[in-house]
């Protein structure tokens, strides 16, 4: 009996410990995907640049879930790109438009990936353009995969869009623009 019952406290213990850990460790990419992602929407046609904008800046929490802000102000503007957003400070986040070069045999994909795969280690997320029904879509890179591709999400109204073949994209279209960020310290 003292047995048994040795044997259910440690179980139970080793049990508490372990739902514990789980409960406190936090998922950072299941975060993004389930506060920021499912709760955004992409208001016009053509504002993706602004709406991929707007879910980093609520990832930071630095603006509300119901912030369309840079959306409504954009709408469907369709002369944009990143470099609206180039070097501008919204809400303490600095964007910064990268890889602006001519898309062809010569374009640095490698040099691209390592970027993006460097940003990711620290802990950021990434917005690129990608090819999509004639003309570009912008997608934020979340995550990168097992098999070292990179998983990017987007919306198209309501509708979330979710790529995990982002580097093939990119090299079938000899590469693309990213934008970057910097966050203030302790952000």
């Amino acid at each position: 009996m003292k047995k048994v019952l040795l044997s259910l406290v440690v179980l139970m213990s080793t049990s508490f410990v372990f739902h514990s850990n789980a409960q406190t460790h936090k998922d950072d990419n299941f975060e993004f995907f389930d506060t920021v992602i499912n709760n955004h929407n992409q208001l016009f046609q053509m504002s993706c640049i602004p709406s991929a904008i707007e879910m980093i800046l609520k990832y930071y929490k630095v603006v509300d879930f119901d912030f369309y802000g840079l959306q409504i102000k954009w709408q469907n503007k369709a002369d944009g790109s990143f470099r609206d957003f180039d070097n501008k400070e919204l809400y303490g986040i600095t964007f910064t438009q990268k890889f602006v070069l001519p898309r062809d045999s010569s374009f640095p994909v490698d040099s691209l990936f390592q970027t993006i795969e460097n940003e990711l280690k620290s802990g950021k997320k990434v917005i690129i353009s990608l090819p999509a029904d004639g003309g570009w879509h912008m997608f934020v890179i979340c995550k990168q995969t097992p098999d070292g591709d990179f998983v990017s999400y987007s919306k198209l109204g309501s509708h979330t869009l979710i790529l995990r073949n982002t580097k093939e994209i990119v090299k079938k279209s000899n590469g693309t623009e990213i934008m970057t960020y910097r966050t203030p310290p302790g952000m």
